[in-house]
């Protein structure tokens, strides 16, 4: 098994023209984000990728993580890679340069996270928690909290994570139970226990510190009610240096499908009174505080979607490759084809290969609109694209991690039986991804809020505008009269389709509660598959137009182009045919009761 390379021509492509790099490098505070710098950037990353993290992957799922008296001990080799990428500065890049970030655009930075969590997803949630933890601390922090936290977590040396989740509570936060009574001395005191906390403890940081969803004395019911707390694994001093432990412990790890590197800790908070904590934000305010917080993770969560269907996507080209069985048409008699000259293979691989660069397209312009919303010229500019992130974001997270399981799974099936034995390693991928669909929020309640809430934001201007882009790349591929505009039949049936099914979700999910919820999950997927193709249709175009001006790589332009063709011709009409389910209703779903379910 090969270790991981990352495909650095297809992330720059993305980058400089889905996610307009060279607009984004206009942008006040990302002016040094030039081509030069970026694409050093990505190379660097990607031998970090490669000849660091990739190495450890198997052997880090092979021995885990382990918890003895409360202290966890990661894998072999994790504690060196970890100062290896804060040595590197790779923690920050995206981070303000106040605070010693490298002040990089996030769709760069998301590139390095896809690398990361291509080479090895166990290791690359502890950096994804800490940049969570970062953005809430710089929304909502007082100054005071500011200076003493993210210089630490910027650089890396100090980890972070997030306490949501409670036994009783599960997705539904506002059940939570853990308390926060105030102390004399202006702090908080922390009592109550937390489930699946990634990277709840651990030995690679100095210190952790944990951002606690709780409740206060008299605090309203539900989530109205909860507050968020920076907790420290040990206290920090006005000076910085590092006090006391403070009173919380880790009670055992969670033993797990997938990702068996990642310690997943049961926490729990002031078994002797005496664990602090600091308010984040206002009273009250805890959710708006973490959705910072989680807004950041699912979109990071996509990414790893996207990761790890590359990884096993490049692991199965690989293997399809020098496996030999049967014989290709047109093969002398006694000889064997390597599988790759199989027609079911090679769609399982092009079927791979058109999700992921729809992906990628997807999750980097995310990041741009979200560069965008915060960096942008004006305030129209800005809020333009905040609406376009915040429409993204669900699409991102719901229809990427899917697709990292079921892509995983081709690739699995792509090795045939020896996909099922755990020497290959290519199971790794799909334990590992089955993850992803259900933590930072389960991918139904993505679709629930993408029709609950993200088409009806700005009045729907989002929605409309996206539309309107959608529309202008359908005429533009029927513009080319040439092979392309074949294309532009498929992708014109999906836009309409998704239109109709839009209006349908506007008209009738105020006068029928079971409307939008009943059709959510596969409206979610419907929209997002037509933004994989409407984003391919765009690369497929720009590709036409690098290769007519004489752009030398006609080999990796002439893919871009077929990729986009396949796509529109093999797995865009799955969109279309959605229509039907998103709009049916929610009667069939009650038409029997829960004895006849389980009879």
């Amino acid at each position: 098994m090969a270790e991981y390379s990352a495909p650095l021509k297809d992330m720059s492509f993305v980058l400089n023209n889905i996610a307009d790099l060279p607009s984004l490098a206009k942008l006040e505070g990302y002016e040094h984000a030039e081509a030069d710098v970026v694409e050093a950037v990505l190379e660097e990353a990607g031998k970090f990728a490669a000849n660091v993290l990739s190495p450890l992957n198997k052997p880090g799922d092979l021995q885990g993580s382990h918890v003895k008296d409360g202290v966890v001990t990661t894998p072999d080799g994790w504690v060196e890679a970890y100062a290896g990428f804060v040595e590197g500065g790779w923690n920050g890049i995206s981070a303000p340069e106040a605070y010693d970030g490298g002040g990089l655009p996030s769709a760069v930075a998301l590139a390095t996270v896809e690398m990361w969590n291509a080479a090895n997803l166990g290791f690359s949630l502890c950096p994804l928690l800490t940049q969570g933890a970062i953005e809430s601390i710089l929304a909502h922090g007082t100054e005071e909290q500011q200076q003493k936290y993210l210089k630490k977590l910027v650089s890396g040396e100090w980890a972070a994570t997030m306490n949501l989740t409670e036994s009783q509570a599960g997705s539904d936060v506002g059940a939570l139970r853990t308390k926060a009574e105030p102390a004399e001395d202006g702090t908080w005191r922390i009592s109550g226990q937390k489930i699946f906390i990634t990277y709840g403890e651990h030995e690679m940081s100095e210190n952790i510190i944990h951002l606690v969803l709780a409740r206060t004395p008299g605090a309203p019911a539900g989530t109205r009610g909860i507050s968020l707390f920076i907790v420290p694994k040990y206290l920090v001093k006005d000076d910085g240096t590092l006090g006391k432990r403070n009173d919380l412990k880790c009670v055992s790890l969670e033993e797990k499908i997938g990702i068996h590197a990642s310690p997943t800790a049961v926490m729990s908070y002031g078994d002797n009174g005496d664990c602090v904590g600091y308010l984040l934000g206002a009273e009250n305010k805890g959710m708006a505080c973490m959705f910072t917080m989680m807004n950041s993770a699912r979109l990071n969560v996509g990414v790893q979607g996207l990761a790890v269907a590359e990884r096993a996507y490049q692991q199965a080209v690989e293997y399809a490759k020098d496996r030999r069985q049967g014989q290709a048409p047109g093969m002398p008699k006694g000889e064997m084809t390597p599988i790759i000259n199989h027609a079911d293979v090679r769609r399982m691989l092009m079927t791979m290969r058109a999700n992921i660069e729809a992906m990628r397209c997807l999750i980097y312009l995310n990041g741009a609109a979200l560069d965008e919303a915060h960096h942008g010229a004006d305030e129209a500019a800005r809020e333009k694209a905040m609406g376009l992130a915040e429409l993204l974001t669900p699409m991102s997270k719901g229809w990427c991690t899917d697709l990292g399981v079921e892509l995983a799974s081709t690739a699995v099936q792509v090795h045939g039986g020896m996909g099922f034995i755990e020497e290959t390693g290519v199971g790794q991928y799909y334990r590992d991804a089955r993850i992803l669909p259900i933590y930072e929020g389960t991918n139904g309640i993505q679709a629930l809020d993408l029709v609950g809430r993200k088409l009806s934001l700005q009045g729907g201007a989002p929605v409309k505008a996206l539309f309107t882009e959608m529309d202008e790349t359908v005429k533009a591929l029927a513009d080319t009269g040439d092979e392309m505009s074949a294309m532009s039949l498929q992708l014109n049936l999906a836009v309409s389709a998704l239109k109709e099914a839009t209006d349908w979700l506007y008209s009738n999910a105020p006068n029928d509660p079971h409307a939008a919820p009943a059709g959510a999950t596969p409206y979610l997927r419907m929209f997002a598959t037509t933004v994989g193709g409407y984003l391919l249709a765009k690369s497929a175009l720009k590709a036409r137009e690098m290769r007519a001006n004489g752009d030398p790589d006609t080999a990796f332009l002439d893919a871009k182009i077929v990729t986009a063709r396949f796509f529109m011709a093999q797995i865009l009409p799955m969109a279309t045919a959605l229509l039907g389910p998103v709009t049916e209703g929610a009667e069939t779903l009650f038409a029997i009761d829960d004895a006849q379910l389980s009879a």
